[in-house]
């Protein structure tokens, strides 16, 4: 073998352990992990939008008793 063919031999070993490092070899990669970091972060928003929807229809109802109790009195 030259020393062009053992160079390139021993680049696409190198590149292959990069892509397996990337896509996964059976168990996650770093691209499934960011794809499931990114599932969390989206459930979480979701929660917290659903929360702050939840609290400003709460504080509708107050305010619009308050102003039912002003107006009985």
């Amino acid at each position: 073998m030259t020393n062009f063919e053992e160079r390139v031999l021993r680049d696409l070993g190198e590149l292959k352990a990069n892509m397996r490092f990337i896509v996964g070899n059976g168990n996650e990669g770093k691209i499934q992990e960011l794809e499931t970091r990114i599932q969390r972060h989206e459930a979480a928003l979701q929660r917290a939008m659903g929360l702050g929807l939840a609290a400003g229809v709460l504080l509708t109802v107050f305010h619009v008793a308050l102003d039912a109790l002003r107006l009985v009195h």
